[in-house]
């Protein structure tokens, strides 16, 4: 027998979902801003966005996330995933789109075995 449903998550509006994580239908990669993510960390085209955006909901990562700033969130949502060297590789290499950081990940590296 299972317990009772989960308690929904109320959106905070901070804006770690449009940052964290990667977003295919808008070619955004991993730990970058959205393009459409305005100063006040509301969506630009909120009644154009994508399925993706339009399906997602708050969940117990947020909750997990929480902390003062924005920047703040991002980091403890890649370091709950592991992501942090991942997302800190494409910022420092300068990947503006996921069709940038795939090109750069299939290039050859000093030190990692051809395969």
């Amino acid at each position: 027998m299972s317990g009772p449903a989960p308690k929904p998550v109320e959106c905070t509006r901070c804006g770690a979902c449009c940052v964290a994580p990667d977003i295919a239908a808008l070619d955004k990669p991993l730990g970058l801003r959205c393009p459409h993510l305005q100063a006040d960390n509301l969506c630009g085209v909120y009644e154009q966005r994508p399925a993706i955006c339009r399906d997602y909901q708050p969940d117990e990562v947020c909750a997990l996330i929480e902390a003062p700033t924005l920047e703040e969130r991002v980091e403890k949502y890649l370091g709950l995933f592991g992501l942090q060297s991942e997302a800190r590789a494409l910022r420092e290499q300068g990947c503006a789109s996921m069709r940038m950081a795939r090109r750069l990940a299939a290039l050859p590296r000093p030190g990692r075995s051809q395969g």
